[in-house]
Parts: C-alpha cells; structure tokens; sequence
C-alpha cells in the first residue's frame, strides 16, 4: 500500500514539475512580450517627436502641413493602441507571475507530502526492527 502511495506522489511530482516548468515558459513569453510591446511604444515615441511641429515653421505648401498633421495623428492614435497593449501584456504578466506561484505552491506541497511519507516510512521501519524478537546467538 505504502508503496502504491509513494509511486502516486512520485507522479503527481513529476507532472506538477511540468507543469511549473510550462508556467515558468509561459511567464519569460510574458516578459518578452512586454519588452516588446514597450520598444514600440518608445519607437512610436520617437516618430512622434520627429514630426512634432516646430516653433518657426519652415515655409511650406499647405500640403505638407497637411500630410504632417496626418502622420501626427496617426502616430498619436498609434500612441495610444500601443499604451493599450502594453497594459495588456502587464497584465498577461501579472497573470504569468501569479500562476507561476500557485504551481511552485502545488510542487511544494507535493514535495513535503513525499518528505512526509518517507519520514513516516522510516519510522515504520525503526518500529518494526524494535518489534523484532531478539536473535539468539549461535554456539558451535
């Protein structure tokens, strides 16, 4: 019995370090893709103070005024989108780290069950050699 016992905690350990191993993977793609996601936000940054008005505008065509305030607001609606995804991939981090928790919690307990029943085991086995009869010794 004991042994089927050890064998069933052997294997939940080993499919709880699986999946501890899959949440750690899935929380360093969170990582990246908010490193990501912020590199974009800064490069949208960038294009956004490039084309930001200057104080002594050149003399232009109306039209490239007009192409310029375009890009301008396209950059700033692209601003936007990208502040909204960064937030996303946070929150996808957030989430990553918190299950990553909860599953080193799981392997955890898993692990002290296994300390426990071996603990107990052995005590089981220090009773019985201490229930065993005494061996006479042999004379020739």
């Amino acid at each position: 019995m004991a042994d089927k016992h050890a064998q069933k905690l052997n294997r939940l350990l080993r499919v709880r370090t699986l999946q501890l191993d899959m949440v750690r993977a899935s929380e360093v793609a969170a990582h990246e893709k908010v490193a990501a996601e912020e590199a974009l936000r800064r490069r949208i940054e960038q294009l956004a103070q490039g084309v930001a008005p200057s104080p002594a505008p050149t003399p232009g065509s109306a039209t490239t005024l007009i192409a310029a305030a375009h890009y301008r607001e396209r950059l700033q609606q692209s601003a936007q989108a990208a502040e909204r995804r960064v937030a996303e991939a946070q929150r996808g981090l957030d989430t990553a780290r918190d299950a990553t928790r909860e599953a080193k919690r799981d392997q955890t307990a898993i692990e002290k069950l296994i300390e426990r029943a071996e603990a107990n085991a052995a005590t089981r086995a220090m009773r019985a050699l201490e229930d065993m009869p005494a061996a006479a010794k042999k004379r020739l």
